[in-house]
Formats: structure tokens, sequence, C-alpha cells
């Protein structure tokens, strides 16, 4: 089978199309070990629909199943346009509901859903949070300081809300943000709806303007913004290579 290996700020992924929709979580596990597969934080599957242009499995590098991932979104509607798939505005399904990307060249802007908040501001591990579902559900507390990140402090609240966890930085025009990522277990480069989280949180807060730029751990830029109620998140994605899997 070919398959073909995508980064999106940090964010790597394998990437195939095919007709038949099947569970994929074994090989989404198999192909994304670092050691024995090809290696990414999760596997993308598209596969045909009948009113959209495709629509997508996805998998954590786990083998669990994610409803929505933001950069994800980037890489797979990069990969759509590259194979003929789609046209470069194109439109796609996803277990959060329906995605819309604008591709141009490397640059790809996402449309996000609808964000739902799930809990307001609670106070807990001396931290304050704010739980809110941009796809998949992200707890996210503010700081000055982003070395206070902590791995065995994420994985416990990861594991009580059932959520990813971001540590985030605002400055005005700029978001700095940490996320703790569950079904990959650990710190990743970047997570898109992550992203998304902190920056509604801290608009929410007057901290950021309506348009920033935001950088994750991998410290490649990407945009966020909110026009008319809708949020967009822009920025580069690369491929990687293209191989044969016996």
């Amino acid at each position: 089978m070919q398959v073909a290996k995508y980064n999106a700020n940090g964010n790597d992924f394998v990437i195939f199309h095919t007709f038949h929709e099947k569970d994929y979580s074994n090989l989404a596990i198999e192909l994304c070990d670092r050691n024995r597969g090809v290696g990414a934080d999760g596997l993308i599957v598209l596969v045909p629909h009948k009113e959209l242009d495709f629509k997508w499995m996805f998998y954590n590098s786990d083998g669990s199943n994610a409803a929505m991932c933001g950069n994800g979104t980037r890489a797979c509607a990069h990969y759509a346009v590259s194979n003929h798939l789609a046209e470069k505005s194109l439109s796609f399904k996803t277990g959060a509901g329906v995605i819309s990307c604008e591709v141009e060249g490397d640059v790809v802007e996402t449309e996000l859903t609808t964000p739902e908040v799930l809990k307001e501001e609670f106070e807990e591990e001396g931290l304050t949070w704010f739980l809110i579902d941009t796809g998949v559900p992200h707890l996210v507390t503010l700081t000055e300081d982003l070395d206070k990140f902590d791995l065995k402090l994420c994985a416990k609240m990861r594991d009580k809300y059932n959520a990813n966890v971001n540590f985030a930085k605002p400055d005005v025009y700029r978001l700095y943000v940490r996320t703790y990522e569950r079904g990959v277990e650990d710190e990743t480069g970047a997570c898109g709806t992550g992203m998304a989280a902190s920056f509604l949180y801290a608009y929410d807060k007057g901290l950021v303007e309506k348009s920033v730029s935001v950088f994750p751990t991998s410290k490649e830029e990407l945009f966020l913004r909110i026009e008319d109620k809708k949020l967009y998140f822009k920025g580069a994605v690369k491929k990687v290579f293209e191989t044969s899997i016996e």
C-alpha cells in the first residue's frame, strides 16, 4: 500500500486513501510506531462520501479514534488536493462534523467546528482551568511561565477529565501553547484544536486580539482568527515523503 508522511507544525501524520471503510486501529498502531513503523502522532484514512469531497477516519498513535484534529485537517486537505481527490476549496466529514478548508500552495486554512464550553473556570491543583470542546475536549490553563508545564500533572488531569491538557501564555497579538495529547499520552509538537481552545479562552478574557500568531512547542508560527463568530486556523504543512508499505 502507498502512504504519505506529513508534518503540520510539529504534528506528524501517516495518510492514505482507500475505497474500503473499516477499522484501521491496529494498522494505526503499527504505522505510527516510531521504531518499527513509519512513525507519527496519528493515522488519517480518506474514504469516499456521497455528498462531500471525502470522509476521514482519524486514529491516534495508540489506535484510539479521535473526532477531530486541527493540524490533521490541514495535512489531509493538502494530501487530498495533491492526489486530485478534491479542489482547493473542499469540505469533508469528521467525527466532529463537516470541516471546510482552503488550500493555497503549502498553506492551508481550516474553518473549525463550533466550540462548546463544557465547564467554566474552576480551581484545581493550584491552577485555574477552563474546559472547552473544539472538536475534542481541551483543558486550558493560562500562565506567564510555560516552564510550569508538568507532564505528571497533565497526565493526572487528562485521566480525570478525559481531555487534552494545555498550558497557554497570551501576549495580545501572540499566543504560546504547550499541549499534552490523549491518545499520544505525551506532549506533542503542536495541537491545532488545543491552540484553538487556548485562543478562545484567552480571547474571552480579553487577553488577546481577535487575530493572533500562535506558537506551539515546535516554534512554528500558525494563525488563529475569529470572523463573524467563526473560528479559522491557518498554517503551512509539509509533505515529508511517500512510501510503499508491505
